[in-house]
């Protein structure tokens, strides 16, 4: 027995040995790919950083010029301060020119945003576009420095997108690299724009990534606190909202009332989410009717912006100052519920107008004036039971912003990090898990998925859903020529029955009609003239279809379990 049990451990030991022998040659032949990527990442996201800090002051200096404010924080004091005719002439010019920049620059007349990034990185290997790309940055800016009720999250996000693009053309880089490259880019222009790089990194991993692989949390954390540390050297570690005093959750027996915020800011989520796409198809109805040239859809929503303005200067741009007060509890309850009202209408015009510009800042705002609304009524009827108004605030400032980004992880931690309170994780962490849930199911998951559902883009539905759309029938199929043709008789009774795919059609289409008609083949067409019979080319065989499919998932699931 002795023999055996030595015998045993020698052969566990030469299995050590072994792993490690495997172990040292996998880092002489990985590693030096790894630094480069990592060196790769590193330059990323200085460079993303450095555009999304020129963003930022960008729109702090257009600021300025229109409405003669200095500190973004006090822009709104500003704005009210100025004649009537201003606040309603400065957006309609803004519109104007936001208009004529997206007319000439993107074939659609359609600002790059959030979901774009999301699109590039789901099913076009990491790239966006280019050319549309810094066209909607530059709208987006323009449209933030005149009266537009956006954030600049998103423009920042995708014109890291544009910067990742340009070097995975000469590096030749494959679809994996180019999606590492550009959650490194989305981390840090995140990271260096609010000065919160776990929220960067994380949200360049649940929400463009949407994966949490191993391969790209090295690389995407490099960027992250490369975008932070050019943040801190240009506005010194500040955090974006100081809080009048350290909140605290006095009593566990609190917690429901958090219950009860998040279910109400996952409803106030989703209202503000149907009411953006509302906005959209109300104003692309509007402009198809009236024949309205696209480049004048921007100058309507600039007018009706300014006409709000004139009576409520809280709406112009991110909406910093308005959320501090409410964060201060510095609001009434009908100052509170008036403003969030406001604030939603004015983002749902300037969305609608395709104006430029995101969601997070006007969900911040609107989630904390929900919060401090609600905050005020309960410490009014349980006084005993509660404690500051403020404390909901915070909480409700993550809750609408976590169900409209879809985002519960990086938007409770970028609640911390721009406010530098972390004693009301709990408060926090309930509300926004609550809202998140019902957020979802009022939209499909959150603003920038349905974004891409609603242009027939299924990525919500995970890659099983939208790798379908990525193989055409006429890069899969047989044809007639081939050296195992499908037998041409039975293609053309296939044909003479509609049952056929034509050369244009993917996956997607291929494989509901193969479970309907149950066959191994189905015969491919060319349609050149509806009035003539289709042209039959080749067919597309179920194996060949199932193969390429199922080498696509594995590839998919390598990359996002690596």
């Amino acid at each position: 027995m002795a023999k055996r049990a030595g015998f045993r451990r020698g052969l566990r030991s030469v299995g050590v040995v072994a792993q490690a022998v495997n172990g040292i040659g996998r880092i002489r032949t990985e590693v030096p790919g790894q630094l480069k990527l990592w060196f790769a990442a590193l330059v990323v996201g200085i460079v993303a950083g450095f555009a999304a800090l020129a963003f930022r002051k960008g729109i702090a200096w257009l600021q300025e010029i229109v409405y003669g404010s200095e500190d973004v924080h006090l822009l709104h004091t500003a704005a009210g301060q100025l004649p009537w005719y201003l606040l309603l002439v400065i957006p309609i010019i803004g519109g104007l020119i936001v208009g004529l920049i997206l007319h000439i620059f993107t074939p659609d007349g359609r600002v790059r945003s959030v979901a774009d990034v999301i699109e590039g990185a789901a099913i076009k290997d990491g790239r966006v576009e280019q050319r549309a790309g810094l066209a909607s940055a530059l709208a987006s800016l323009i449209t933030l420095g005149t009266g537009g009720s956006t954030g600049r999250e998103g423009p920042v996000v995708h014109l890291a997108a544009v910067i990742s693009t340009w070097p995975l053309r000469w590096m030749k880089a494959d679809a994996q690299t180019g999606r590492d490259l550009l959650g490194c880019a989305v981390a840090a222009a995140v990271s260096a724009s609010f000065n919160a790089p776990i929220a960067g990194a994380l949200f360049a991993l649940e929400v463009v990534l949407r994966h949490f692989a191993i391969h790209a949390f090295a690389p995407i954390v490099i960027a992250s606190v490369a975008g932070t540390v050019l943040n801190r050297l240009e506005f010194g570690g500040a955090a974006e909202f100081v809080l009048s005093d350290p909140s605290a959750l006095e009593f566990y027996e609190e917690l429901p009332a958090f219950l009860l915020l998040g279910t109400i800011c996952g409803i106030v989520a989703g209202l503000l989410m149907l009411a953006f796409f509302l906005a959209e198809d109300v104003a692309g109805t509007i402009q198809a009717r009236l024949r309205i040239p696209r480049w004048l859809r921007p100058v309507g929503s600039g007018a009706i912006l300014g006409l709000i303005a004139i009576q409520f200067p809280h709406i112009i741009g991110v909406g910093y100052e308005t959320t501090a007060r409410a964060l201060s509890g510095d609001l009434l309850l009908k100052e509170a519920i008036l403003m969030a009202v406001i604030k939603g209408v004015a983002t749902a015009v300037t969305y609608g107008g395709r104006m430029g510009g995101g969601v997070f800042s006007p969900s911040l705002m609107v989630g904390a004036l929900t919060g401090l609304a609600f905050g005020l009524i309960a410490t009014s009827v349980f006084p005993e039971m509660s404690g500051t108004p403020r404390l909901y605030a915070l909480a409700g400032l993550g809750g609408v912003a976590a169900a409209v980004l879809g985002a519960p992880i990086s938007t409770t931690l970028i609640v911390f990090e721009m406010t530098g309170d972390w004693q009301t994780a709990l408060a926090v962490m309930v509300t926004v898990s609550i809202s998140t849930a019902i957020g979802s199911r009022i939209v499909d998951r959150s603003f920038f998925l349905t974004q891409l559902e609603r242009r027939g883009i299924h990525v919500s539905a995970g890659p099983q859903e939208y790798l379908l759309e990525l193989f055409q029938v006429r890069d899969i199929m047989r044809p007639m020529d081939h050296a195992r043709p499908a037998p041409e008789d039975r293609c053309r009774e296939m044909i003479e029955a509609d049952d056929y795919l034509t050369l244009n059609g993917t996956l997607a289409g291929a494989f509901p009609a193969f479970d309907r008609t149950g066959e191994a083949f189905l015969p491919v067409v060319r349609v050149r003239d509806p009035e003539q019979p289709p042209e039959l080319v080749g067919a597309l065989f179920h194996v060949d279809a199932l193969r390429i499919y199922n080498k696509a998932l594995a590839a998919m699931a390598k990359e996002e379990h690596g």
